[in-house]
């Protein structure tokens, strides 16, 4: 902390760039995915786990637990949400496991999901499906759609459900899609869910830090954020938000920790030290022998991020208006030298985030002859290839017949890492209208 505290002023750009461990040369453009964090925060992440080292049972028993009340109480600030209803998870995967796994599901109940979901997320879906009485509904959306018709299809699916005698249970919806990276109107599928008595679980991979959120004005039902992508934290480390309205819900951890109660109440040894906390608070608190030492540098994380600045503004304030601004500016300087588009809808609001999805200016029939699967084999060429000889990687979806690229914006880069990206793309293009990929794939095969 000291290290941190010692420091004055951090600059958006080259000299924020200064204070991470990216290796010279390399380009981060897909901070989405991993996210990164500042030496500073690696040297108090180092330190914890020295003195659980160096005293194991006394740190993991004793301080450990004091340590994490104070994080707790950190992101709980920061969210503007009781402290009582934050835990942390080691990411929004398992936060949202740990939802759909320990509701209890009647016949005809629904899981509501739009098509867009995270992979592993529909995979849970499909797996409490195949396990238990429930049902899934998956709402249709291509975008760039609208914010009005996301919610009204929304709204469609739930009164559907309603009129054919189904229970719409839960809906799980994103504050911001992974791919393609856009802001999805989280507020209002929220409001919604709130007048068709539905359960919220907000998969807010890409909340904490990317954008401003009140917890307590928002209200879902559950809530998970990755705090190791856009809150410079390290991996891995998600805040998992339940109200304490919910928490009788949520019995067990996965997996089942030492703070699981029984229903029956019969007493069960737990050979940690005993708590006053609640059986939520006590239940997340230890998950089985693990480094946990990413939970606790929530803090100093946070202090390093108020020394943040950029034009007039400082801290937050600077981070978001940032990150905002180039992700702007990354979509526009990169569809400019392909001659193509950023994905947006016509009201604006799907880039008011941290992504911009840039079009790549290649024929799905022409060089794919409308196969699928060979452009998933090109795009996966792509990826590999801007690793290999470009040394960066940018987050890829192949989506309603065309490649499109996920620029991430960050406080360690300027809109001269997106002109050379521009001109890395269209070289990559290049390549592939050559067939490059294909020799590749002959390599493979040999």
């Amino acid at each position: 902390m000291d290290e941190i505290c010692n420091i004055k002023s951090i600059s958006c750009g080259t000299e924020a760039a200064k204070y991470f461990a990216l290796q010279e040369g390399y380009r981060n453009l897909n901070h989405g995915s991993f996210g990164t964090y500042p030496t500073p925060v690696r040297s108090v992440l180092r330190n914890y786990q020295d003195r659980a080292e160096a005293t194991p049972d006394a740190f993991i028993r004793y301080e450990y637990p004091e340590r994490l009340d104070e994080s707790r109480a950190a992101i709980a600030k920061y969210l503007h949400a009781p402290i009582e209803s934050c835990v942390f998870v080691p990411n929004a995967t398992t936060g949202i496991n740990t939802v759909l796994r320990n509701l209890v599901y009647e016949p005809d109940d629904v899981i509501i999901y739009f098509a867009t979901i995270y992979g592993a997320c529909e995979k849970t879906v499909s797996y409490i499906v195949e396990t238990t009485p429930a049902e899934a509904r998956k709402v249709p959306c291509m975008y760039p759609v609208s914010d009005d018709d996301l919610c009204d299809a929304f709204e469609d699916a739930v009164r559907d459900l309603k009129v054919n005698d189904k229970n719409p249970k839960i809906a799980i919806f994103d504050t911001i899609v992974a791919l393609p990276g856009v802001l999805a109107p989280f507020e209002r599928l929220t409001q919604l869910c709130k007048q068709y008595d539905v359960l919220s679980c907000i998969d807010g991979a890409h909340g904490v830090g990317h954008i401003p959120l009140n917890l307590s004005e928002l209200g879902p039902d559950f809530f998970v954020s990755n705090c190791h992508k856009w809150l410079h934290v390290p991996r891995g480390c998600a805040v998992f938000y339940v109200p304490e309205r919910n928490q009788h819900l949520m019995r067990s951890t996965l997996p089942t920790s030492h703070g699981f109660v029984p229903t029956d109440g019969g007493a069960i040894n737990n050979p940690l030290p005993p708590t006053s906390k609640s059986d939520f608070v006590n239940s997340f608190e230890f998950v089985g022998t693990l480094d946990n030492s990413p939970f606790l540098c929530v803090p100093d994380a946070l202090e390093w991020r108020s020394k943040v600045t950029w034009n007039d503004k400082q801290g937050e304030e600077a981070i978001f208006a940032y990150n905002l601004h180039l992700a702007r500016r990354s979509g526009q300087i990169v569809s400019g030298i392909l001659g193509t588009e950023v994905l947006e809808n016509k009201q604006g609001t799907l880039g008011d985030c941290n992504f911009a999805n840039v079009r790549l200016p290649l024929s799905f029939k022409d060089l794919a002859e409308s196969d699928p699967a060979k452009a998933a084999r090109i795009g996966q060429w792509i990826v590999k290839t801007l690793v290999a000889d470009y040394q960066t990687f940018i987050a890829m979806v192949f989506y309603d017949e065309s490649w499109w690229m996920r620029l991430s914006s960050s406080v360690y880069l300027t809109e001269h890492d997106f002109e050379w990206a521009g001109q890395v793309l269209k070289d990559v293009c290049d390549r592939v209208r050559k067939e490059e990929w294909k020799e590749n794939e002959s390599a493979t095969k040999l």
